[in-house]
């Protein structure tokens, strides 16, 4: 119980939950007790649970691999890992909001847990190709508006400085989906 820390992944009801925090509680004559905060490695849902002294926790068996974004159908995301050359679905609602990032043939690291692919991540900074931009027009700063939406190639909408226009490849942050810089 002791070697719980964040970012140590266990097995909860045979699904992986991610610790996000614990705080440890001396009871008065109980003993102590973990108190831990964990996030579904699958689903992304949390999970708040209390350990004792004797509890058993198992580790989860997780691996990682590459694989490569091949297309999205409906809510489906199809990939192929790069070394099996196998293809596997993972819908949206697994992928999670770092779906809108995820553009075609691109390389992602995926999450397996017990031999089957249930996440991936991307690196922090993504660079995607603005597909429309509303004109800039002379004025604008005025009102204090100096950014405008403008839609990658994925189909998010993010807002940018005013100088970005249709065709540039703009720097987007996959943690807080904001736009960066210009590329």
């Amino acid at each position: 119980m002791n070697d719980l820390k964040i970012g140590t992944v266990v097995v909860e009801s045979g699904e992986p939950f991610v610790i996000q925090s614990t705080d440890h509680v001396k009871m008065g004559r109980g003993g102590a007790v973990l108190r831990t905060k964990m996030k579904n490695a699958i689903s992304g849902g949390t999970l708040e649970k209390t350990y004792k002294g004797g509890d058993k926790i198992e580790e989860a068996d997780l691996s990682h691999s590459k694989a490569n974004f091949l297309y999205r159908e409906e809510n489906n995301f199809y990939f192929m890992d790069n070394e099996s050359f196998e293809q596997f679905v993972l819908p949206k609602d697994q992928i999670g909001e770092i779906s809108d990032f995820v553009k075609e043939e691109s390389d992602v690291e995926v999450l397996n847990f017990e031999g089957k692919p249930v996440s991936i991540s991307l690196p922090a900074k993504v660079d995607l190709k603005v597909v429309t931009a509303a004109p800039g027009v002379k004025g604008d700063t005025a009102q204090g508006s100096v950014n405008k939406p403008v839609t990658v190639e994925t189909g998010y909408s993010v807002q940018t400085p005013l100088f970005v226009k249709e065709g540039d490849t703009i720097r987007i942050n996959t943690q807080t989906g904001e736009y960066v810089e210009r590329v």
